[in-house]
């Protein structure tokens, strides 16, 4: 069996990413062995269509299930169409994220999309680059890599409290620490280089 678990960055003990289809990286995983390939998501700049290339990258690894945040409806009709489990609320580490699911304790199967379409682009109703036809598209609010500043909740009744979500902040504040610092040290590297 083979899982895919939306991540913040190419290690096990990143964040699970709250978004699907504009996650940094996919993780596949083999949930016996926890061996596993980081896939880095080329989609999650892209101007439309994210949530649906994005599963179509997945289901193309040959995965069983996909964990991860939250899901919108073009992302769920591919992965289901490709009969891909979709198991959305994943949060915490991805490791932790995958030991849960395999325990059968904690995630269970969603039936839906538990966010509508173009949940992940950062939808602000702020000034910034329209993408026009009138649908509130602008991203002027988004933080870095096209995120939203905004801290990205559970919707329905599996809501995450208050102290669940400042514990994932938390974690996706040290993934984004370790991510930046291994930028810095390649451009360091790579300007030595040039010297």
């Amino acid at each position: 069996m083979k899982i895919a678990v939306s991540a913040s960055s190419p290690e096990l003990e990143s964040s699970v990413d709250p978004r699907f289809g504009r996650c940094s990286y996919f993780l596949i995983i083999d949930p016996e062995t926890m061996e596993f390939e980081a896939v880095e998501n080329p989609y999650v700049g892209a101007s439309g269509g994210a949530g649906i290339q994005a599963a179509q990258l997945v289901a193309g690894r040959g995965v069983q299930a996909v964990l991860t945040g939250s899901c919108g409806p073009n992302a769920f009709q591919t992965l289901q169409a490709a009969g891909v489990k979709v198991v959305v609320g994943a949060m915490g580490t991805v490791r932790d994220a995958v030991q849960t699911y395999i325990s059968g304790a904690g995630f269970k199967e969603a039936s839906g999309p538990d966010v509508p379409q173009h949940f992940g682009m950062g939808i602000s109703t702020a000034a910034g680059r329209g993408r026009g036809m009138g649908r509130g598209l602008g991203r002027g609010a988004a933080g870095p890599f096209g995120q939203p500043q905004r801290p990205v909740q559970a919707q329905g009744p599996d809501r995450a409290s208050s102290d669940d979500e400042l514990e994932l902040l938390k974690k996706q504040s040290q993934d984004l620490r370790r991510h930046m610092d291994r930028i810095a040290e390649r451009i360091a590297a790579l300007e030595k280089k040039e010297k």
